[in-house]
Formats: structure tokens, sequence, C-alpha cells
């Protein structure tokens, strides 16, 4: 089966799983830890270190600090994520520009691509020989197609269910998987609610040929992510979830519900999503552990979260059916 699958050969891994680049909570140690179990492990727009002592560390030297660790630490494939700036490339790109720059110097192949689809970057990365994996925040069946004909090799399907940045549509993950899937030629993996074997099951029954796991990852031995954040997901619920913006979610603590009473008493949610990065939004609530200061994104379907595991012991317990 697994000679047969798609993505696996187009990423050279073993099994049809991606960590989901989850900004703060990954580094070196956990993107190889993924990719040396036979998934594709993905590094986030912060991961490592940005200080050396008292030496604040630029962003190129952390980025390519990074990527060394992981090269050092497995020879399997692995990915870097690219948060795309709009059409044009303008300063705002700064930090894909960077990063491109380093990805390309060190040799990485593999790209997670996340927003509206940025031709000249896409252009880029497949002039480098490139491979692209693209999850688009509000997925729509033109974005897809549109991201196909700019010249990407996967797309992810995002449901409402997930972590992190929400759809701006309330799509459920069972709806939009087979929707996309029907859009487009290229291979389809599917992210939202995935923590167990049965969201692999399902997502491949709806025509998804992989999954994108970011939460179940946060509760993994290799996460950078706070052990106190780890325990707070482990006994909490999606039924205790709060809306803290129209698209930012958060296990509840004493800085998200202050953040929902302000959205739902009016305050727009630009506004919001504004406050709570400056209050330093998940790196606070899951890097540093800071339960009332920050957020804690993750998917609703944490009920289905009991444990901490090795990043290993997760990749097989999600890839059971793969697994000869």
């Amino acid at each position: 089966m697994m000679n047969n699958n798609r993505v696996c050969k187009i990423l050279g891994i073993k099994y049809p799983i991606v960590q989901a680049a989850m900004n703060w909570i990954t580094n070196a140690n956990m993107v190889a830890a993924v990719s040396n179990a036979g998934g594709m492990g993905v590094l986030g727009p912060n991961a490592g270190p940005k200080k050396d002592g008292a030496r604040q560390i630029n962003t190129e030297e952390r980025i390519r600090n990074e990527i060394r660790k992981i090269k050092s630490l497995t020879d399997k494939p692995f990915a870097v994520n690219i948060i795309l700036p709009e059409e044009g490339m303008d300063d705002n790109g700064f930090y894909v520009r960077t990063t491109l720059h380093v990805a390309f110097d060190e040799g990485v192949k593999y790209f997670v691509t996340v927003g509206n689809v940025n031709r000249q970057v896409f252009k880029e990365i497949k002039n480098q020989g490139g491979v692209i994996i693209h999850r688009e925040l509000t997925p729509t069946t033109e974005a897809a197609r549109i991201a196909e004909e700019a010249g990407a090799d996967i797309i992810i399907a995002t449901g409402y269910d997930e972590g992190g940045v929400i759809p701006q549509q309330a799509i459920g993950t069972f709806s939009i998987v087979p929707t996309i899937v029907d859009s487009v030629d290229i291979p389809v993996i599917a992210t939202g609610g995935i923590n167990d074997i049965r969201g692999v099951r399902a997502a491949f029954a709806l025509g998804a040929v992989g999954v994108y796991v970011g939460t179940r990852f946060i509760v993994s031995n290799e996460c950078p992510a706070s052990d106190t954040t780890k325990q707070q997901i482990i006994h909490s619920k999606g039924t205790d979830l709060l809306s803290v913006s129209a698209n930012q979610r958060s296990i509840p603590n004493e800085a998200a519900q202050e953040y929902e009473n302000l959205y739902k008493n009016g305050l727009p949610s630009d506004l919001v999503n504004k406050k709570i990065s400056e209050d330093g939004g998940i790196r606070t609530g899951m890097l540093e552990g800071k339960m009332d200061a920050g957020i804690v994104s993750v998917n609703t379907a944490i009920d289905l979260i009991k444990d901490v595991k090795t990043c290993e012991d997760i990749v097989k317990e999600l890839m059971a059916d793969f697994i000869k």
C-alpha cells in the first residue's frame, strides 16, 4: 500500500503524515524526530533560540542553525515553513526572503507554504527543484486550483476543527476534504482534529492520501511547548475551548477569558488579535507555559489526547494501518 501512496512518493517518506509547522513550538529536535519516525517534520518560522547568552541571534543565523541541527540529527526528508506575503514580495517579505535564501543555501527541498498563493515565491522554489506543500488559511476549490496551476505538488485541506489560525468559513474537516479532493488532480492531505487513527482513517475515506497533524504532536516529548501546556491540553476538552477572536480559539485561562470577553463585547477581531499578539500569543501561553498570560491554541478533538508520547510513538499510532 505504501509503495503506491502519492504523498510518500512525492516527499520521499515512509508514512503519509506531515507534522504541522506550529510557529513557536517546533525546533530541530522535534522535526528530526518526526522525520526519523517515517513522517515529515516541518520547521516553523519561530523555531530555535533567539539569544546566545546576551547576544541576539538574527533571523538568518537562527534559521541556519536549526536547519543544520536537523541535518545532523536525521538523513530523512524534512520541510521548512514559508508564510506567504502578498503578491509582489514587498518589504513585508523580509522573513520569506531570508528563509528562502538560507533554505536554498542549505539544500532544503521541501516547503510548506501557508497563505494566499504567491506566484513569485512558488516560482523561486520550483526553480530550485523544490517541492511545495500548500495550505490556504481558508481553503476553497478556487484557491486549490490556483495553487495547483502555480506549481503546488500537494494541497492541505484545512477543516474548521483545526488548531492555530482557523479558516474564516466554518466548514469542518469532513466537508472540506472531499470538496478539495474533487477540485484538483494533485494529492490532498487533510488537517483539522486528527488526533488518533480514527481521524486518519476518516481522512483517507474522504479521499485524502495523507494527514497534516499539529495538536497531537504538541503533546510529545520532543515538542518544545512547556510541560504545563502539555498537561493542560491533556486535562481539557473540546467543549472547554473559547473563541478569543474570529479566527483563534484557546483552552480557557485568565488571558483567554479576557480576550473572549473583549471579542464578545464587540471589539473587532483584528484588534483582539493585535492585543493577543502584543501579549505574546502562543509564545507566552504555549512555549513559556504562562497560563495566565497567553493563549493555548489546539484543535477541537483534544479529548482524544490522553498522554505525552514520543514523536515516534505518535507516528506509529496514527500510521498503524501502514506499518507492515
